[in-house]
């Protein structure tokens, strides 16, 4: 059986992150993107967008596809507890990100 059939993936899920800049969403899919999905049967998409309005892309889109549920969800916890290390270490040691939410 195919894998890449699109009955193999019937579970999706799309997240956009907002970023204060197109700078700190760059460097967040950059350190996000090193990390490879560990089943073949999650497919994972990172993109940088820009929002209506601005020709900047400040948001960080993740599309993921899974055969099952279960896998969607245990790639998806994984990924934002990921997320959430990305943007402690952007409010810890980079002096924009934290002027930038605290504005």
């Amino acid at each position: 059986m195919a894998t890449d059939a699109p009955d193999a993936f019937p579970c999706a899920l799309t997240l956009d992150v907002p970023f204060p800049d197109a700078r700190l969403a760059s460097v967040a899919l950059q350190a996000l993107r090193v990390d490879k999905e560990l089943s073949s049967l999650v497919k994972r998409d990172l993109t940088a967008v820009a929002v209506e309005g601005s020709p900047d892309p400040s948001v960080l889109r993740v599309e993921y596809k899974a055969a099952t549920n279960r896998m969607l969800r245990v790639a998806v916890n994984s990924f934002l507890e990921s997320l959430a290390l990305v943007l402690e270490v952007q409010e810890e040691l980079d002096v924009d990100a934290v002027e930038a939410l605290q504005a």
